[in-house]
Order: structure tokens, then sequence, then C-alpha cells
């Protein structure tokens, strides 16, 4: 990652990035990483600037969990951790729908984005056979659900200007054998028809998930995987979804697999990847490892002219799952919330070009 400022033709570019996505046009991890393997190596570029980055074209939940724990903090008189939690509860964090009825949460951010003349960003979690039975196991009981789901999903985000993470985990756990191969062929369908569904929505980009650099640490076994599971008709991919892998090697991965597939776009979760993955690490470096940072604030100014997006896919400071003491997967975990901010520099860069 350059701290360089652009050039008039790079910031030209980015411009016009930022009118694609706010016209819909397209440009071509899940609350469980399973599977995410030995920490990359790379150089390590520590947090992201403290000051909120109210020139995002992405919405802020205002009663997000973070955004609520900062009033708490705030009538306890715990000044110091509310005005640390700010750095998350004042950017934007992807909203992953629950339940069997994704309506309610894709409607309420969608008003809410749509008030604001911003863009909503949406993770799909829901694929049958989820999470290979791990920490975020569930999902649809079966196709028919899942296509009743995602239906309803993508009616829900209507013409609203979205960007919808498709299914953190689905294509990588196939490519790893974690799911079985039994059910290969149905999640294949599966993932192409949701993006196709999405894709009917006049104003939503759809990037499909494909895991992270540490996982999958040869880009070309994902080549077919992706083009099987839709990739040619969807806006390009997700890389590093809740995971901690550094900005340089997840661009450098993600530029080799662009390659391989004929120049796809993609997208990077930076929530939580400011000081980089664990050090030395282990069969789980990815769930709840400690002294960890937020990353880079959302933002289309990437610097790097294949990369549409960085995005906090993952919400940071909901736990990974019951590991290294945290709560159920996708459950508020106030310490970690404020362990992440307390590792992000307020002297690092916000984001190239920025």
């Amino acid at each position: 990652m350059s701290g360089n400022r652009p050039s008039s033709r790079a910031l030209l570019t980015w411009a016009l990035i930022a009118f694609l996505l706010a016209s819909g046009c397209s440009s071509g991890r899940s609350e469980g990483p399973g599977g995410a393997g030995e920490p990359s190596s790379g150089a390590v570029r520590r947090g992201e600037a403290a000051a909120p980055s109210s020139g995002s074209p992405f919405w802020v939940d205002p009663d997000s969990a973070a955004a609520r724990q900062v009033e708490e903090y705030e009538a306890a008189g715990r000044a110091e951790d509310a005005k640390l939690l700010r750095r998350i509860s004042e950017r934007p964090a992807a909203i992953w729908p629950s339940g069997e009825d994704p309506v309610p949460d894709v409607a309420r951010a969608v008003r809410g984005a749509a008030g604001e003349d911003r863009t909503v960003v949406l993770v799909a979690y829901n694929v049958p056979h989820r999470d290979c039975g791990r920490y975020s196991a569930g999902g649809a009981a079966d196709g028919d659900a899942y296509r009743r789901w995602l239906d309803a999903f993508a009616g829900a985000v209507g013409d609203a200007r979205a960007v919808v993470v498709l299914e953190p985990d689905a294509v990588p756990h196939l490519v790893d054998g974690c799911t079985a191969g039994t059910y290969a062929q149905e999640r294949y369908r599966l993932l192409s028809e949701a993006v196709d569904r999405l894709k009917r929505q006049p104003r939503t980009k759809v990037y499909l998930d494909a895991g992270n650099p540490a996982w999958l640490k040869d880009p070309g076994k994902l080549v077919e995987p992706l083009r099987r599971a839709g990739i040619g008709r969807a806006d390009g991919f997700a890389l590093n979804v809740a995971n901690f892998q550094t900005d340089e090697v997840v661009r450098a991965f993600g530029r080799e697999l662009s390659g391989l597939l004929g120049g796809v776009r993609f997208v990077v979760d930076t929530s939580r990847n400011g000081a980089g993955p664990l050090p030395g690490g282990g069969e789980e470096a990815w769930c709840n490892p400690p002294g960890r940072a937020l990353g880079i604030p959302p933002t289309l100014r990437t610097g790097d002219g294949l990369v549409d997006a960085y995005l906090w896919v993952k919400r940071p400071g909901e736990s990974d799952g019951t590991c290294r003491g945290g709560p159920a997967a996708g459950t508020w975990w106030p310490e970690y919330a404020l362990g992440l901010a307390r590792g992000a520099s307020s002297s690092s860069p916000a984001a190239p070009g920025v």
C-alpha cells in the first residue's frame, strides 16, 4: 500500500468508480472465517486514522451494537472508552441479515441509506450447510428454502444502491474439501442463481467471496469454482472477509486471481487487518486473535485499479465464535472491540490518496 498521492489520472479513475457505484453500473467472511489456515507473511501497516471517514459513500448504522455501546459508556462516565469505540460506531460496516426472514434487516438498512443518499453494504450468508458445522454453522434448510430467502433479500433491496458480498466461505469450503462433495453441485447452482437474482436489482453490485490468501494459497484453485458460481455475471469477488491478512498480501493475491479470471475486479475487507494476522499462526489464528487492530476505513479510493473498494464486511467487535473466551459467533463483544480500536494508530494514513 502506497502512501503517495495518486496522479490526476488516478483521481479521475476513482471518481469514475464512485460514479459507477452510485449509478448501479457493473464494473465487470463470514462471521466464522473457517479454514483460514496459517497467516500470510508480508509488511504490516498498523491501524487507521482516528477521525471518522465523513466522506465515505457507504451508510453508517446509527443503531449498531457499537453505537449503543458508546451510549452506555458515556452514561457510565467512561468517556475514553466511548471515544475509542467511535472509531467503530462512526464508520460503515456491512449488515448481515439474520434469521429465516431477511426482510426486516435489509429494509431497515435500505431505508436508512436512502434517507442519507448513501450506499448500503449487505452480506448474504444463509447457504445450506454453511460453515461446515463450525462456529457459524446453520443456513437455509435446503435449496428451495435458500431460494425463497435470497429472493426476499433481493426484493427488499429494491432499487437502492447496494453492495452485496455473497456467501462468505461458500466457494472456498468447496475448494478445500470442508464442504462435502455431495453438496457441491447444488451449492454452485444456488450461488449462480443468487448472482442472477441479485443482479436483477438495478443498482446492486455483487461480489462472490473468494476467501483469503492464508487459506487458499494458490489462486488458480479458485478459478473454475468461481466460474461455476457465476463470477462472470457478478461484479467481482471479495477477499479477506472476517480475516486479518494485510492489504499488501491480499491485493497481490487478488491481482493474480483477477488476471486468471480475465481482469475481474474485487473488494477487500479491511475491518480488522490493521496489525495483520496473529504472529505464529495456529489452527485457529483467525478466531478472536488478540492484539489485532482496525484497518483502513471503508472507501472507494483504494489506490489500486483493480480494487473497487475497501469495506468493513466483518463488523468489528463481533465475535468469531466461542474461542479465546469469546461469545457465540456474531455476538457483540465490547472488550474485543476496544482492543481493536486501541490497536488502531491515529498516525497511520486512512487510505491511499485520501
